[in-house]
């Protein structure tokens, strides 16, 4: 085995299949396989779809609010920042 460490996978079931995965190379005397994630982390799809929703989140609820709910908004958010 490298001298590299590598996070193990905060999720149970990820976490059990590295520790699985880990034994067997270990047991067969080979190197375990790596992380099919890159280093951040992220699955690159899921970030993807991420991205499509929230690109028009915020447009779609300024259109769906009346003028007095924006003002309304706009008023807390002023107070919360003076209040710092």
């Amino acid at each position: 085995m490298s001298g590299i460490k590598k996070r193990m996978p905060r999720d149970v079931n990820q976490r059990a299949k590295a520790i699985v995965d880990i034994v067997a190379a270990i047991s067969e005397g080979d190197e375990p396989q790596s992380d099919p994630l890159p280093e951040d982390g992220k699955d690159p799809e899921r970030v993807a779809r991420g991205k499509l929703g929230g690109s028009k989140g915020g447009k779609m609820r300024a259109e769906r609010l009346t003028p007095e709910q924006r003002s309304e908004i706009a008023r807390k958010a002023a107070q919360a920042r003076w209040q710092r």
